[in-house]
Formats: C-alpha cells, structure tokens, sequence
C-alpha cells in the first residue's frame, strides 16, 4: 500500500456544496445530539426481521456434510498422480474411492 493517497482533498467549495446537498434532503436529515442520544440497536427495534435475515443468511451457501473429508498431506510418486490427473475432474474423489477399495473399507 503506498503511502500517499490517490484520494483529492475536497476544496471549500466541494464541501460546501456536499453538505448544502445534506442539508436540502427532507427524508434523511442529518442526526441531532437527540437523535443519537436515542438511537436503538436494529435488533431491539426490530427482532423478528433480525432473526429472519439470521436464518436467510444461515440457508446460504452449500449444505453441512453428513461425512466431511479429512484434509491431509501425503507424498505420492509423480506417475501415480499423473495417472489420476489424468482422468479429469473429480480426480482426487476417484483416488479416495480407490484406496477405500483397497483398504476394503
């Protein structure tokens, strides 16, 4: 990261404009001493819609494994992973089902 940043200090001007533009918005004045003094968590405001977006954002991505896999590091020889990447995706799986063959598992 450098040490010098590319961002441009604001001149008197651009500022006043920023905050002549804050000021003009009705809908989204800026906060009082007041309002921050009252100011509640979301979550105490509003806690079923908390707890429907906890349960949304727990749904995503994909679903916990029954079995998860264990991760581990092994040395092989080169031609015998060769011989695997060489079968394409899924490579890594058809070498676990392999040794579990050979285990007899």
């Amino acid at each position: 990261m450098s040490k010098f940043s590319s961002k441009k200090t604001l001149t008197d001007e651009e500022e006043a404009e920023i905050q002549r533009m804050i000021a003009s918005d009705p809908e989204n004045p800026e906060w009082t001493e007041d309002d921050l003094k009252n100011a509640r968590p979301f979550r105490e405001v509003f806690p079923d819609l908390a707890a429907s977006i906890d349960r949304e954002i727990a749904r995503r991505g994909r679903p916990p494994l029954e079995k998860t896999k264990q991760p581990v590091t092994i040395r092989l020889d080169p031609d015998l992973v060769a011989h695997y990447k060489a079968t394409g995706k899924g490579w890594q799986s058809r070498m676990n089902d392999d040794l579990r063959k050979a285990a007899g598992i």
